[in-house]
């Protein structure tokens, strides 16, 4: 009896399986979080995305069965004149108005960094133009932009400098001038807010070395201020590469592509061929063309501003 009693708490050691102690596992709670934003991209981006791959490499009009025609579509595109102009009306556009973006949000990151009454109030007004939806913003700056009630004519006509005052959309070089502006006004915000984020992660420590070293305030900027911000500028660069890159509803709406398609980009002269043409096929070629560009300058950005070796 001796020996049964010492050896049945042995076997009551067994373990068991449990579900709690299952799910605590680092590696399976990992892939738990994991697994339901994955399925999501899956669902909302991948499926699309490879749809339009397929419909891509067919010839598909609408209502009509696609024919698979392999890299027609690419090559169709390649030779005709106005996507070429789209070409290099997206890279106009998105380069311009990422660089005024990113020194004029830099610019008001440092002021916005300052100590002065009703910061909080400014730092709250800075968001508007972010946060208005871009479509009602949009309709607003084309009645500003308007040829015959724009308040910049106005203004240009009042004080002697334009009369008549000029069509902001309807030439070919203004439309695009008005247009980088106004992505300009509307990406400011988000520049601006997350540069300012980083910087108030800067110890001052930093600065008052560098002020015992005798570092004046470009020195400051250059030497403290601009290598801590690095991977900041890098990520918002990023992410404003890729929404201005791919525009739509800012274009769209005030000048649809034109003057004389002065102003299509991918976006919108996707959505043309495609919705207006009824040319499918061709319409995701033009889409899908963006892809291989974009992917290779955000390359580019993560090379240039890689951190640097010890």
């Amino acid at each position: 009896m001796a020996v049964q009693s010492l050896a049945s708490p042995a076997v009551r050691r067994r373990p068991a399986f449990s579900l709690g102690r299952w799910l605590e596992r680092e590696g399976v709670f990992s892939w738990l979080m994991v697994a339901l934003p994955v399925a999501f991209l899956v669902a909302l981006v991948g499926y699309p995305f490879f749809y339009g791959i397929w419909i891509s490499l067919q010839n598909r009009p609408v209502a009509q069965p696609g024919v698979f025609v392999g890299f027609a579509n690419f090559i169709a595109d390649w030779h005709d004149p106005v996507f070429r102009l789209v070409v290099v009306n997206t890279f106009v556009y998105t380069i311009a108005a990422t660089l005024l973006k990113m020194v004029g949000g830099l610019g008001l990151a440092l002021v916005m960094n300052q100590d002065f009454r009703f910061k909080n109030l400014a730092r709250a007004l800075l968001l508007l133009p972010f946060i208005v939806p871009t479509v009602l913003s949009t309709i607003a700056w084309q009645w500003i932009l308007d040829p015959a009630f724009s308040v910049i004519n106005w203004a240009l006509m009042a004080t002697g400098l334009a009369n008549p005052g000029p069509s902001w959309l309807g030439n070919p070089y203004l439309a695009m001038f008005s247009l980088i502006m106004v992505n300009t006004w509307r990406g400011l915000p988000f520049y601006a807010i997350t540069l300012l984020a980083g910087l108030q992660t800067i110890p001052p420590e930093l600065y008052e070395a560098a002020t015992i070293d005798g570092a004046g305030r470009f020195a400051r900027f250059r030497y403290v201020t601009l290598p801590l911000l690095k991977p900041i500028i890098f990520i918002v660069t990023m992410f404003s590469v890729i929404f201005t890159f791919a525009d739509f509803q800012l274009i769209y709406v005030l000048t649809r592509g034109g003057p004389a398609n002065a102003t299509h980009v991918f976006a919108t002269y996707a959505f043309d061929i495609a919705m207006g043409a009824g040319q499918f096929g061709q319409g995701a070629s033009i889409a899908l063309s963006m892809v291989p560009p974009l992917a290779l300058i955000i390359l580019a950005m993560a090379i240039y501003l890689r951190p640097a070796k010890s």
